[in-house]
């Protein structure tokens, strides 16, 4: 159960005495729903390096292993980090010496349009967690990525008291291992992750042109293949729909319909897009026309 703890999101901890004690939660660098109103990107970045200071502080720093977060948060909202995030939490991380580990399984192999989410913002985490992307799924793999801090610890106690114990049944699994090494080479000699870094810079721009100005749309973000919309039934005070009206599952249904799947995200009135990252601009102009489609008939119910 100690994984689940490890989620900010509430509804993955109901009626399971989660989070165990032990995993803490920071604010989440959620700018349009956390932030003061009035408060900028560079300000709320600033404000949760602040707050994440506090709590180490509180806890003891020696008592504080890792901070664990997404490049980009995923089920969370499809959340890009606000301007400036990750410089200023990395500058408190190190200041205490905590270890960063960065959980990758979203965001790596092309999802941003970068080979790796850290390397788009600019971290330098001592553990990355990868998985989805490692063979597009198409067979069950995930790995940690360990940097050479932690694995001289790791060497250094294996020479003193034996191998570390960190093998079991499914590790390593031949098929999947394959898969995996097929699916980085075609990402590698098809240049996929440039074609999802042009395409996706075209995604975000016509989800914004489509989106920005509708009256069910409180905010349209995104970064590469990644994209979300956040309904409001008064978007500029960030006033939420009511949650019986289910706006986002509707949405959702909606684009189905349609021939388009887009998920409904958990935490709120979210509609988040994940396209194959060798879609063409043909493609994306079809998946926002049937979104828009589908927004517009549940705008005409709610609003």
């Amino acid at each position: 159960m100690r994984e689940p703890s490890l989620t900010g999101l509430a509804s993955f901890h109901q009626c399971f005495d989660l989070p165990l004690e032990g995993v803490k939660h920071t604010i989440a660098p959620y700018w349009y729903r956390a932030a003061p109103q009035g408060m900028g990107e560079a300000e709320f970045s600033k404000y949760c390096a602040e707050k994440l200071e506090e709590m180490i502080l509180a806890e003891g720093p020696d008592t504080v292993a890792a901070f664990i977060g997404e490049p980009v948060l995923g089920t969370g909202g499809v959340v890009p980090p606000p301007q400036g995030y990750w410089e200023a939490i990395q500058a408190v991380l190190r200041k205490y010496d905590i270890l960063l580990i960065a959980d990758e399984v979203v965001c790596a192999f092309g999802r941003l349009g970068a080979k790796m989410g850290c390397d788009m913002y600019g971290i330098a985490p001592d553990l990355i967690t990868v998985a989805k992307g490692l063979t597009s799924a198409y067979a069950p793999l995930s790995g940690v990525i360990v940097s050479e801090k932690v694995w001289d610890v790791i060497e250094q106690g294996s020479r003193k008291l034996g191998p570390m114990g960190h093998g079991w049944t499914y590790s390593a699994h031949p098929v999947c291992a394959a898969a995996a090494l097929a699916n980085l080479k075609i990402l590698e000699d098809e240049n996929i992750t440039q074609n999802a870094a042009e395409v996706g810079a075209y995604f975000q721009s016509t989800l914004k042109a489509k989106f920005a100005e509708h009256p069910m749309v409180g905010d349209v973000r995104g970064v590469g293949m990644l994209a979300a919309l956040e309904f409001m039934q008064d978007g500029a005070q960030r006033k939420a729909f009511a949650a019986d009206k289910k706006v986002g599952p509707k949405v959702s249904a909606a684009c189905l319909e349609r021939g388009l799947i887009a998920r409904g995200m958990p935490e709120g009135d979210i509609l988040g897009f994940a396209p194959p990252l060798v879609a063409t601009r043909a493609d994306i102009d079809l998946i926002v026309d049937i979104a828009k489609q589908a927004v517009d008939s549940v705008a005409a119910e709610v609003l």
